[in-house]
């Protein structure tokens, strides 16, 4: 085996073309370009004190609290100083340019959305038959058995039979018509009848539906689902040219049809 190992500029544009991650990373660079000079014609700016800060709350979040750690870390991302200020920049850009475009719309989104943000607390065991399923669930309502018990009974996965199915904090949107339907419809906390999905049939325990409040924690998800929604758009109504492949490698979408794969060794 080599004992080293040089890797060319060339190589990672393969690597990321092969593993089909290049359309992510334009959408990054489109979306970078756009918040960029959206944020120029609205006059948005960044102060040092918020870079700082910003820079600051990088490091936390990536645990850096040595100087040495942080040189280690920005070494191994292939970042220069003046780069992670940039990654510092744009982070604040992007954060002022939402807040600009989105706060304003709060309130009137969360009033004609607030069912969407409905959420509820859930565990949840899937099986193939159904018959057993109702006869759990009858169980259930009869207090014959707990749903911890069905869980640790009928969950394969080690992971999820140790939470006994919990499938955390949804919304609306997270679930299945079908089944969002019947969970907040619930009065928890109460199991529902089996619910029959090309998965499986869900029995599942509602533990909690928690109604929204336009708090600080809602709001910053309102911005940031307004702001990705608004982003998508403006890259949608964009023409991106992208220039990594050289002329021998394009390919017209005329000629693929026509491309024959052999096998190389």
């Amino acid at each position: 085996m080599p004992h080293s190992l040089t890797i060319s500029r060339s190589d990672i544009i393969h690597s990321l073309k092969l593993s089909c991650q290049i359309p992510d990373v334009v959408e990054a660079i489109a979306s970078q370009s756009i918040i960029t000079e959206a944020a120029l014609e609205l006059g948005i700016t960044v102060t040092p004190e918020e870079l700082q800060q910003e820079g600051d709350a990088l490091r936390f979040a990536k645990k850096l609290v040595k100087a040495k750690e942080t040189w280690t870390w920005l070494e191994k991302h292939h970042l220069s100083v003046n780069e992670f200020e940039e990654l510092a920049y744009n982070k604040i850009l992007s954060r002022k340019l939402a807040n600009h475009l989105f706060s304003d719309q709060l309130e009137k989104h969360f009033y004609e959305h607030q069912l969407d943000y409905v959420a509820a607390v859930t565990y949840e065991v899937v099986f193939e038959d159904r018959d057993l399923a109702l006869e759990l669930f009858y169980a259930l309502e009869e207090g014959e058995i707990n749903f911890p018990e069905i869980a640790r009974l009928y969950i394969p996965e080690p992971e999820l039979r140790r939470t006994y199915g919990y499938q955390g904090l949804r919304y609306r949107k997270d679930f299945r018509p079908e089944i969002a339907a019947a969970v907040f419809a619930a009065a928890p906390p109460n199991a529902l009848k089996p619910i029959t999905t090309p998965k499986g049939v869900h029995l599942i325990w509602v533990e909690e539906v928690i109604q929204p409040q336009l708090d600080e924690q809602l709001r910053q998800k309102i911005i940031t689902e307004s702001f990705s929604h608004w982003l998508k758009q403006q890259i949608n109504a964009m023409k991106i040219v992208t220039q990594i492949d050289s002329d021998a490698n394009v390919r017209s979408q005329e000629e693929l049809p026509d491309m024959s794969f052999t096998k190389t060794k």
